[in-house]
């Protein structure tokens, strides 16, 4: 897909958001990480049947309803298992993460890459706060000790309120998109348009993602659900304020989370690791060895877990628009 149009670029400056259908070619950049991830389920299922924690590897269900199954039996989400970065506390040395070759592939696919372009310029960092999101139906996920689900609804947040004040004069691009159709009714991104005009809100610890702003100090009537295909792609702000629906199906809702900017910006997480993504004033820096991208997370695991972990949270549940 060619960069964006003068046109294209107007809306996603004016309404905080840009919806791209089609631009990601399933067959070359979604089956493959489909493909990646069964066998990350199938070493996962294999480990857990090991240890009795779950009745059977369920190697005769479909990914989604696979997934499922081992969730319901074993009492656990186990999203760290896949997801392709680290959590923000708790990082022990076995801290599990997936850093494979079709995610990296990905990450630094000419189309992802045209579209950061026209938003943050020639010289491109792949932003570390990136993740996988593997939403199993609400009515089936374990509950925590307060009966609520441990899988639910994207809280509204901005993706600048979940990253550190350093990262605050950054020009951060999300790059969101599903690889299976994500439907209202299993929990699709839903935007407020407009409102990165208003810049960052203050965010209160709570909810689903950790965070979140109240629903009183926005429009909820402006809340736009955005169904979208395997293909498609959604261009968030920094700023925008987004959240998700509950899953109400009976199928996982799958989707990539990542983020650009530009190269010696800060990311907010800058202990975890970036790389070079796109340079025209240094291609000898860019990053093209998949494995190489994984030692990097190997390594960051590796010295994390041998040092006290600050997180990320800036926020206080003392703030007066919290109480």
């Amino acid at each position: 897909m060619p960069f964006l149009t003068a046109e294209q670029m107007e809306h996603f400056e004016e309404e905080g958001y840009l919806l791209l259908r089609g631009m990601l070619d399933v067959d070359a950049v979604i089956q493959p990480i489909i493909d990646e991830y069964h066998g990350v389920l199938d070493n996962l299922a294999r480990e857990l049947y090991a240890t009795g924690q779950i009745e059977s590897t369920y190697d005769e269900l479909p990914f989604g309803q696979r997934l499922t199954r081992i969730v319901i039996d074993s009492g656990q989400i186990h999203a760290q298992y896949f997801d392709f970065s680290l959590p923000q506390t708790g990082i022990e040395p076995d801290t599990p993460f997936w850093a494979g070759p079709a995610v990296f592939n990905c990450l630094t696919h000419p189309d992802l890459l045209d579209a950061a372009e026209s938003v943050v310029g020639p010289e491109i960092w792949s932003n570390p706060v990136q993740h996988v999101r593997l939403k199993p139906p609400e009515r089936l996920v374990p509950r925590d000790h307060n009966g609520q689900a441990l899988v639910s609804a994207t809280s509204w947040h901005q993706d600048n309120g979940v990253v550190l004040s350093e990262a605050d004069q950054s020009q951060v691009l999300t790059v969101w998109f599903p690889l299976n159709p994500a439907t209202i009714e299993n929990g699709c991104l839903q935007v407020m348009p407009r409102s990165h005009r208003a810049g960052l809100h203050t965010h209160c610890p709570g909810g689903t993602s950790g965070l979140r702003i109240p629903e009183q100090f926005m429009d909820m009537d402006s809340a736009l659900p955005l169904p979208m295909d395997p293909g498609d792609v959604l261009l968030l702000t920094q700023h925008t304020i987004h959240g998700s629906l509950v899953n109400e199906s009976d199928d996982v809702r799958w989707s990539f989370d990542l983020r650009y900017n530009a190269i010696g910006q800060a990311t907010g997480r800058d202990f975890f690791p970036g790389f070079v993504a796109r340079s025209k004033a240094r291609s000898a820096s860019v990053l093209r060895d998949p494995l190489v991208w994984e030692q990097l997370w190997r390594d960051t695991r590796d010295r994390l877990a041998r040092e006290e972990q600050a997180g990320f949270n800036r926020w206080s549940a003392d703030a007066a628009v919290c109480a």
